[in-house]
């Protein structure tokens, strides 16, 4: 799942349209749509007031968030999985 499409789910659940999620952050609502279809990235600062906004849970925005950056560095790299899983052992 994307970062994008958890806000979309958020969003649509409580009946809101991007205009509305944006100017509770401060960002305009194309922006919004932008990140929903994850074609823009959004700033970490915002994942608080997201989160606290839609009622969820910060931990899982983050760790959205920090997965959709590591896929769009790695996503054209011919040995991204084998580097995923040699991070991964080597975090554990």
């Amino acid at each position: 799942m994307t970062l994008g499409y958890k806000l979309k789910r958020l969003r649509e659940s409580k009946g809101l349209v991007q205009r509305e999620v944006g100017a509770e952050i401060g960002l305009d609502g194309t922006f919004i749509s932008q990140v929903e279809r994850s074609k823009k990235p959004i700033n970490r600062k915002h994942l608080k007031s997201l989160a606290s906004f839609f009622s969820t849970d910060e931990a899982e925005l983050q760790m959205l968030w920090l997965s959709d950056k590591i896929y769009h560095i790695i996503e054209k790299e011919k040995t991204a999985k084998k580097s995923i899983q040699n991070v991964l052992d080597r975090l554990n």
